[in-house]
């Protein structure tokens, strides 16, 4: 098991061209870019709240090629939490999920406790689609993990599918809200919100 600090790791896995990059961009950025980069491998941090503490979200965004064994085992080993993407447009990616749930099984042993969110992405190309909703969800029911479909495209569950990552974890509270308390600056803004005064 990961020694606890100060990071929370979320791991993204999926073939290449599912779309890996663009959701993790939509969530950090909240960009979104047509052109395809495959990755080797980026890493992303955004600062989330860990048991009533801040702490960093670190988003790892693998490659989806398969040249890189030893690099997969290693961010298995270090993950918190995992994400493996398919595009609904794609059966073949889907397919390509199933050896590394199983090296995650291998790695982690028990994945009771561990956050697994199966996604289903590009959902906006729907004339496209190869996989139905319903083959996603008995994929997720067979692996016993979470199911979502999201689009990065049309920003359709992108946070969503994070916060409800976060929610999964069972060994410590995690949320994207910081402490659920707002900032000085948020509550001024609420404060000013609908006071427009023209001069």
């Amino acid at each position: 098991m990961p020694e606890q600090s100060n990071d929370y790791r979320v791991v993204v896995f999926g073939a290449g061209g599912v779309g890996k990059s663009s959701l993790v961009l939509r969530f950090v950025k909240g960009t979104f870019r047509d052109s395809y980069i495959p990755t080797i491998e980026d890493t992303y941090r955004q600062v989330i709240s860990c048991d009533k503490s801040i702490c960093t979200l670190q988003i790892t965004d693998t490659t989806g090629s398969h040249q890189f064994p030893a690099m997969q085992r290693l961010s298995i080993s270090k993950g918190h939490a995992f994400i493996l993407v398919y595009s609904v447009t794609s059966r073949q990616s889907l397919e390509e999920l199933k050896p590394i749930y199983e090296q995650i099984c291998q790695i982690k042993g028990d994945i009771d406790s561990i956050p697994i969110m199966l996604v289903g992405n590009k959902n906006d190309e729907d004339h496209n689609r190869e996989v139905q909703t319903s083959d996603g969800e008995a994929m997720a029911k067979k692996w016993k993990c979470a199911f979502m479909e999201t689009s990065a495209k049309m920003n359709h569950n992108v946070k969503e599918l994070f916060q409800e990552l976060l929610n999964l974890e069972k060994r410590r509270t995690v949320s994207l809200q910081i402490d659920g308390k707002k900032s000085k600056q948020q509550k001024r803004k609420e404060k000013l919100k609908g006071k427009c005064v023209i001069m």
